[in-house]
């Protein structure tokens, strides 16, 4: 037991990075990518969001707008 000597710093360092890529490898074959008529699904929804709160800001922005000019 006496004789075992820990593994070097380099040699450490190179096992946890092998280890890094092959758990990652795993992961990555774990991940379930969605199907093409998702991706436009969830496209659309992103894009009708954005627009709705853009126009939200913008009214927003027009009536404060509005009510600072009222006081200046």
């Amino acid at each position: 037991m006496a004789d075992e000597k820990k593994p070097g710093f380099f040699k450490r360092i190179a096992s946890r990075i092998t280890r890094f890529f092959k758990d990652t490898k795993g992961e990555v074959k774990k991940v379930v990518w969605p199907n093409k008529k998702t991706v436009i699904n969830n496209t659309g929804v992103v894009l009708v969001v954005l627009i709705t709160f853009s126009i939200c800001i913008g009214l927003l922005d027009f009536i404060f707008n509005a009510l600072v000019g009222l006081f200046h």
